[in-house]
């Protein structure tokens, strides 16, 4: 029995305690959200009696939480589908072309990456008010506006992250496909995109998350109180008030958490590797 404990059972302690360090916070959540007071001090691990009342207030109380529910989910989508096609298109010109300034441009991108956009708030600021002059739609409190810098924020590190795996990719593939008859557009679309599917899915995965739960731009950006996001929404809920909203701001957590969940559900089949065996034509 000493043996086991010495050569195995401290392993499975060390797991009992990292799993019960990690489903704490989620216990405490769904309790909370179940919890009929609502209240953050009434809240406990075990609620004292569990009902739904908290997802019915949130759902149909002043808070407008279904349309900040698919405010975020849109901008979110748009923004990881129109990033990932913009991020693999210069990916594959940074990892398949030869010109002038690409090695600067590669640099500058891996340098810029180091400074995050919030540091540019007040100067994007600036600029936007007068965008929201001259052209509203791409304004404060439209997803236009957001989506733009949203895009230029995730650009480079999903460029460089995709060049890097693009790199892997041999190139006796676009040169096969190019003795063929294939032009730069047909081998990227029908031949590159596929191969890449795995950085595809990990990138929009990435990208899907950070933009619906990014607050701080959002924040600034998003003042109507229809157009705001969940982050930016549901910060006001505790704001407002802290204590008693507590119950509504858990419900709304779980809720937010389901787009996550199914994307990863729907993308974690494309996210494998060795698609590129025995892909070279010999």
């Amino acid at each position: 029995m000493i043996k086991w404990l010495r050569d195995v059972g401290w392993r499975y302690a060390v797991v009992l305690v990292v799993c019960a360090f990690a489903l704490f916070p989620v216990v405490f959540v769904v309790s909370a959200a179940i919890n009929p007071l609502g209240t953050l001090g009434s809240t406990g691990l075990i609620p004292e009696g569990a009902s739904l009342k908290n997802f019915v207030d949130l759902l149909t109380g002043d808070h407008p939480f279904t349309k900040w529910f698919l405010n975020s989910v849109i901008i979110a989508l748009i923004s990881a589908f129109a990033g990932l096609l913009i991020s693999v298109a210069a990916a594959y010109a940074f990892s398949r072309m030869r010109f002038r300034g690409r090695r600067v441009g590669l640099l500058s991108i891996l340098l810029i990456q180091m400074f995050p956009q919030f540091l540019a708030i007040v100067a994007i600021f600036i600029v936007f008010t007068e965008v929201t002059e001259l052209y509203p739609a791409f304004g404060f409190n439209k997803p236009w506006g957001l989506l733009v810098l949203y895009l230029g924020g995730a650009l480079g590190v999903n460029t460089y992250l995709m060049k890097g795996y693009l790199d892997t990719v041999p190139k006796e593939i676009d040169e096969s496909a190019t003795m063929d008859g294939a032009s730069h557009v047909q081998t990227f679309f029908r031949i590159i995109l596929p191969l890449v599917g795995p950085v595809l899915a990990v990138t929009a995965m990435l990208s899907f998350i950070g933009t619906i739960n990014e607050f701080l731009i959002a924040n600034v950006f998003l003042r109507d109180t229809e157009a705001k996001t969940l982050a930016v929404g549901m910060y006001g809920m505790l704001t407002d008030k802290r204590d008693a909203n507590f119950g509504m701001f858990a419900a709304a957590t779980l809720l937010t958490a389901i787009p996550t969940v199914s994307l990863f559900l729907w993308l974690q089949k494309y996210i494998v590797s060795g698609l590129t065996a025995g892909a070279v034509k010999g």
